[in-house]
């Protein structure tokens, strides 16, 4: 088997009835369709033995999340192709084939994303990931389409194959080799931000992560916590901590941290004008069990390999976005895209 296409399931079955026609459609040739359960307690298997009896199915005990799921998942399969995609994704004749080329073409390629666009939208680029992810130099995710909130139309404007910083786990390729030399995702994660962290110390080694114009998908996009809940506050926010500690060079470690500490308590006050108590309290969680990881992400810090890493934006997000109204890609003038 070449390319394993892993969708990871959790009491999902009502998104396998959805896409799951068009996943199986159009995964051909030497690529395979596999359904790795996190221990779902809806009808999901029975509803797969009795829709899809060949596809193959690797069911864990309990869910893992999606980091520990894919790590265990993907322990189990002898691929040369690694998919990771979301069971709210619909894809499209030929999604496969461009990017495996484009990998094939540079074997430093070790990560892939088709272009991301909205299932309900079609003409508009899907906020997880749309044409490939970056990061400004305080940690703050955004990508080739998105600006937090503000979401670009596709116009053809990124049908370039790029270098990006990250890749949508909602649908991203990796080589086999590169990620059992990274360990996959990292489990402390649990959800959220995980992709961008394990893109980031694929960097570190020297790897590239790429865009793909020429595989096109639809993603839903917030199908397991919708957009305002404090569990994904509480995650985005020790997430984002973590993934800074463990992967910025030494020389900006101190000034980054400092400032991204106080900007997320910026953000605390702002959920608390907005009569958020809740998501308030989860970002102060967040920091709270950020500390009391220290002495992890101090160890996997120290197995940190610094290399020159592209496609960060060295300007202020928040600044470009708030106040000088820089609301799309195309206005950041990115130095090292």
């Amino acid at each position: 088997m070449q390319t394993a296409v892993v969708i990871l399931n959790w009491n999902g079955r009502h998104m396998m009835e959805k896409f799951l026609p068009s996943v199986t459609a159009y995964t051909t040739g030497d690529a395979e369709v596999v359904i790795a359960d996190n221990g779902s307690t809806d009808d999901s298997i029975e509803f797969l033995h009795t829709h899809y009896p060949s596809l193959r199915i690797i069911q864990l005990d309990h869910n893992y999340g999606f980091a520990e799921g894919y790590n265990r998942a993907l322990a189990q399969l002898d691929a040369d192709y690694f998919v990771l995609l979301n069971d709210d994704v619909e894809v499209t004749p030929g999604w496969i084939e461009p990017i495996i080329a484009q990998m094939r073409k540079n074997p430093q390629t070790a990560i892939c994303q088709p272009k991301l666009l909205m299932y309900d939208q079609r003409d508009t680029f899907e906020y997880a990931g749309a044409a490939g992810g970056f990061i400004d130099s305080y940690g703050y995710p955004f990508c080739r389409g998105r600006i937090f909130d503000v979401v670009e139309q596709d116009h053809g404007q990124y049908n370039d194959p790029h270098e990006i910083f990250w890749a949508s786990g909602a649908a991203m390729f990796v080589r086999a080799d590169v990620w059992r030399e990274m360990g996959g995702l990292d489990a402390d994660f649990f959800a959220h931000m995980e992709e961008i962290d394990f893109c980031w110390r694929v960097k570190n080694r020297g790897y590239r992560v790429e865009y793909c114009p020429h595989s096109v998908v639809y993603h839903v996009g917030g199908g397991t916590l919708p957009k305002s809940n404090p569990r994904k506050t509480y995650l985005n926010f020790r997430n984002n901590l973590s993934m800074l500690y463990k992967n910025l060079p030494q020389e900006r470690l101190g000034r980054v941290m400092g400032l991204r500490i106080l900007l997320d308590y910026v953000a605390a006050l702002k959920f608390l004008l907005e009569r958020k108590p809740k998501e308030f309290q989860a970002v102060f969680e967040a920091h709270r069990d950020y500390r009391k990881r220290k002495s992890v992400l101090r160890q996997q810090r120290s197995e940190l390999r610094p290399h020159p890493v592209s496609c960060i934006y060295h300007g202020h997000l928040l600044l470009d976005f708030y106040l000088r109204g820089k609301k799309h890609f195309s206005s950041l003038h990115l130095s090292n895209q």
